[in-house]
């Protein structure tokens, strides 16, 4: 899967950008891989097997609960997870994944490949269950992850970026939930999550068409009547991801993660939960009005044309049909496998879901207002120096990048400067120079004159007997 993603992330390989991310993909991801390489080995020589469902029911019979074994099993298995689903602090590498096609981005970069962390830790519960302090460490990597990426997204100005820290910030969610111990609902959202995402990275990829290859929202503006599927893909992907109530499935989903991490008493973590969607819509909206509304911003956008043909218009079709409230009617998969999750009943639950409404929509007008009416306030925000350097610190994704080449590729590139003439390759090779300088100083006394020979040969035979004769 890391070739594969290798290969389509640096498919448009003529741009030396696209080769790099290609290959920080790969690196970071390996580096997930490892971890998971460890795990796997513990468990195989703790447990004897690699068989799921032989290790789920070997490991109460073996490990004791909170012992060493088991969370260091757990914590392994997490690694290869976060680094798979690009969670903190191997998340560096989705962003420029967009690189890759928009339809590899929608399937293996919002759908399949980034969920595989999820999927891991939900059919690894037996062993994480026994490994609570790890457990609970998942929930906190996911209320991190999902508010990082959703303050980043705010300041993106491509459109596929936002949707990338958008996947990040959703994939945190996720979890989220498994840390409080609702594997049901972790994978509920992934499938409701893949059906919206993919909804809007294939609308992504129409306007990327359509405006022949301009996904800058700087640049883009007043397509919703030229492209009315794509511009409604966006507003139904939107709704699902900002989880408008009642009539998008991504309310149900998200609706069960708050309710379980309230029910679970993890109260922080439901906090996380409220502010993520908040700033999921806010995002979301910043999004929709700067790629649809207003005056087109470039001749890309003034010349822009719709898709057309049946392959372009019925996935979006099939998909804004499932990301309503259709596609939360069905069954989640592995719904009879997963341990049920935390449940909570009362006033309670229903004043939590009553406020995630309230939020959910509240961020809609508040990005309306703000993005539409307000856009002053926005303008003096960012001729303020604090405000601009705010900007940039979230469009840099709080300096991951910068803060890793300080504490990574820098002094590993002063190692390889140092290692240059390998000193310890110098010292083996003083024998063959040796070799080289005895052979040059016995070369010379081959002069081919007998008469240096006879010399050489009565000197040799004087040295000799003087060295008898002394000893």
């Amino acid at each position: 899967m890391g070739l594969c993603s290798y290969l389509l992330i640096g498919y448009y390989y003529r741009t030396p950008a696209n080769g790099w991310a290609a290959f920080k993909a790969f690196v970071i991801t390996r580096t997930g891989d490892v971890f998971l390489a460890i795990g796997m080995f513990l468990l195989y020589l703790e447990l004897g097997s690699l068989n799921l469902q032989t290790l789920l029911a070997r490991a109460p019979e073996i490990w004791a609960e909170g012992g060493l074994m088991p969370q260091l099993a757990a914590l392994m298995l997490l690694g290869g997870a976060v680094g798979k689903s690009a969670q903190l602090p191997l998340h560096t590498w989705l962003a420029d994944a967009m690189a890759g096609p928009t339809p590899v981005s929608a399937l293996i970069h919002a759908a399949t490949m980034v969920t595989a962390g999820v999927y891991l830790i939900a059919r690894m519960n037996g062993i994480f269950l026994m490994a609570p302090d790890v457990l609970l460490l998942v929930g906190v990597v996911g209320a991190l992850t999902l508010l990082v990426a959703g303050f980043a997204a705010l300041a993106q100005t491509d459109i596929k970026r936002v949707l990338a820290y958008s996947t990040m910030s959703q994939i945190g969610y996720m979890f989220l939930a498994l840390g409080v111990g609702a594997f049901d609902a972790a994978i509920f959202h992934l499938m409701i999550h893949a059906f919206f995402k993919a909804l809007l990275f294939l609308s992504a990829g129409s306007v990327i068409i359509c405006t022949h290859h301009e996904q800058d929202m700087r640049r883009l503006g007043g397509l919703w009547r030229k492209l009315p599927l794509t511009y409604a893909g966006f507003i139904v992907g939107g709704a699902a991801l900002a989880a408008l109530p009642l009539v998008t499935a991504g309310f149900y989903s998200k609706d069960a993660i708050l309710v379980s991490a309230l029910a679970s008493g993890h109260g922080v973590l439901m906090l996380a939960g409220l502010l993520g969607a908040l700033l999921t819509s806010i995002y979301t909206v910043r999004l929709i009005l700067g790629t649809f509304h207003g005056k087109p911003k470039s001749d890309n956008a003034r010349s822009a044309h719709a898709g057309k043909g049946l392959v372009h218009g019925i996935p979006l079709v099939v998909l804004i049909v499932m990301s309503t409230a259709i596609g939360a009617q069905l069954t989640p998969p592995l719904d009879e496998v997963l341990p049920p999750g935390p449940v909570a009943e009362g006033l309670g639950v229903h004043i939590l879901e009553f406020t995630a409404m309230i939020v959910a929509v509240g961020g809609v007008l508040i990005a309306g207002w703000l993005f539409k009416r307000r856009r002053d306030l926005i303008r003096r925000g960012m001729a303020d120096p604090r405000g601009a350097r705010l900007w940039t610190f979230w469009h840099n994704a709080w300096g991951f990048d910068a803060l890793y080449d300080w504490l990574f590729v820098r002094p590993y590139q002063g190692v390889v400067r140092v290692n240059r003439g390998d000193w310890i390759n110098s010292l083996c090779n003083i024998l063959p120079w040796l070799a080289r300088a005895s052979h040059q100083g016995l070369r010379t006394t081959q002069t081919g004159l007998m008469r240096h020979y006879a010399v050489s040969m009565v000197l040799g035979a004087t040295l000799l007997l003087v060295f008898l004769l002394v000893g």
